[in-house]
């Protein structure tokens, strides 16, 4: 027990107690830190998983852009009265292509982890047009301007090959064909959907997302991104597993 009375020696120096934080601090980083050299990723593969396409990419954009995830979370977390509310708990390999990620805390409004298909577009379109009209009680600003807009997509070709340079596997073929897929997903008659099927999955729909046929609109995207959220992973045949350098 004796050993323990030093601690007033660290109570009476400011340095040596700094000294001792960065000890126990290092030893603590370095227990937590120098396993992952040894891995080559902590994330389990998915079966379905895969980048966003040009138009969900965009829409992504856009959703951040307008602060969205200041009042949304995209993170169910693994308790009983979220899963029954929002759907399976999220997993990290949802969120392996998101730079950043949209996990957040805040629900002003609900998670929107599993909005992919819940409702229809013409819904998504009147709650962002005028949210009250759907939904009594929202405290949601409007986003009528979203329909009006254009949307600017001139380089969403050079927006693929930075996250490819950080990490997101598209493929050559995928950036080089980024304006083209953007267009095709936008047109449910476009010849080119079988393409963007072919780059992206059969999954991917092609649809005239924002009810205006005569243009490309920001809410074109913001939609086309909003319903494709939860949509990827099929958890009704879903089994975690641990990742394949841990087994």
């Amino acid at each position: 027990m004796s050993v323990w009375k030093h601690h007033a020696k660290f109570e009476r120096h400011s340095l040596l107690l700094i000294v001792g934080i960065l000890v126990v601090v290092s030893i603590g980083g370095l227990v937590e830190i120098a396993p992952l050299f040894w891995l080559q990723s902590t994330i389990e593969k998915v079966n379905g998983m895969r980048p966003y396409t040009p138009l969900e990419l965009a829409g992504r954009d856009i959703y951040v852009r307008e602060g969205c995830y200041l009042c949304h979370s995209q993170m169910i977390r693994p308790l009983r009265d979220e899963v029954e509310r929002y759907g399976h708990y999220s997993l990290a390999a949802e969120s392996m292509y998101d730079h950043p990620f949209q996990w957040g805390s805040k629900r002003t409004g609900p998670d929107l982890a599993r909005v992919g298909g819940k409702y229809s577009d013409s819904w998504h379109r009147d709650h962002m047009t005028d949210p009250r009209s759907v939904v009594p009680e929202s405290v949601m600003p409007p986003y009528k301007f979203l329909a009006e807009k254009e949307l600017d997509y001139s380089d969403i070709a050079d927006k693929m090959q930075t996250l490819h340079t950080v990490g997101v596997p598209y493929t050559k073929d995928q950036i080089a064909s980024a304006k083209k897929d953007l267009e095709a997903q936008a047109d449910p008659f476009s010849t080119d959907a079988v393409g963007l099927r072919g780059r992206y999955g059969t999954k991917v729909v092609n649809r005239d997302f924002d009810g205006n046929p005569d243009k490309i609109t920001e809410m074109d995207a913001a939609i086309a991104y909003l319903q494709m959220l939860g949509t990827l992973v099929d958890f009704k045949s879903y089994k975690a597993q641990a990742p394949e350098n841990q087994r």
